[in-house]
């Protein structure tokens, strides 16, 4: 999501047969045997979000934030983040929304993240290494760029995992590594997995991350791997989930309002 430069893609896209769509999806766990211990398990069953475990911008957070980097439309605000029902609910909303920063915003929109509070604070919680599980219905809106995604809590990227996100589409899903090349400069492998009708339902994303393997999973099927240890990262790292807006194209004018929806996030680990 916060990469520019991107010089190498590599894209693999799976048979696009019938993905599980059902009100709420169960955990496949980790796909590879091992020790694993859940380190990390929030169903969202209370009635306010885990400030333990989440914040609702990004490390740079100044009573809100946004990504500028990729133009997007949106200015987080912790009002846009809710838990009820037995879920996360991140919404959108087409509200002028003047960003700390002195630029106005079309749009506000929710995010959370176990990072920081603001840029000079400690990170809530950081993984190296593991399987990365959430269940997620994305909203069927136009112009919405949902994303279950990691980056370095040096708060610099590359590197980037991007777990799960919809570019331009609600039909395919998107996974991404970024990475740096020896001479400086930033790449990228990619893969998609569709068409299905994500908005439908829930669906599962996962990632297991390892030393040697980066393999991406949707409703327990894997739908990308990566093996190449140079593109592989090996540093603490943040989980983000995020619904931004207009990237690549902003939404049409009929478009008002959108809801990203979070049954659960996992993350397992084996011991050091």
């Amino acid at each position: 999501m916060l990469a520019s430069a991107l010089l190498v893609t590599a894209t693999a896209t799976a048979c696009a047969e019938p993905a599980a769509e059902t009100d709420r999806a169960a955990s496949t766990g980790p796909p590879a045997p091992g020790p694993w211990r859940l380190v990390l398990d929030d169903g969202f069953d209370g009635s306010e979000l885990d400030g333990r475990t989440w914040t609702t911008c990004y490390d740079w957070n100044d009573d809100g934030c946004t990504n500028s980097g990729n133009d997007e439309l949106q200015w987080y605000l912790p009002e846009q983040v809710a838990v009820r029902d037995g879920e996360l609910v991140l919404t959108a909303e087409r509200r002028e929304t003047r960003g700390s920063d002195d630029e106005n915003y079309p749009w506000t929109s929710g995010m959370i993240s176990t990072g920081r509070d603001h840029w000079d604070g400690d990170p809530r919680r950081t993984f190296t290494y593991g399987y990365f599980e959430a269940a997620i219905r994305i909203p069927a809106e136009e112009g919405m760029f949902p994303a279950f995604w990691m980056m370095p809590d040096s708060r610099y990227t590359p590197p980037e995992l991007d777990i799960m996100e919809f570019l331009a589409t609600t039909e395919r899903v998107s996974m991404y590594v970024h990475w740096t090349e020896p001479d400086g400069e930033e790449a990228r492998q990619s893969g998609t997995y569709g068409p299905v009708d994500f908005p439908a339902g829930y669906h599962v994303f996962g990632l297991l991350w390892e030393p040697d393997a980066l393999v991406w999973y949707v409703d327990g099927v894997e739908r990308l791997r990566v093996t190449d240890t140079e593109r592989i990262p090996d540093v603490p790292m943040e989980v983000l989930l995020n619904l931004a807006v207009g990237v690549p194209d902003p939404p049409p004018a009929s478009v008002d309002t959108a809801r990203m929806r979070v049954d659960w996030v996992r993350v397992w680990q084996q011991p050091s």
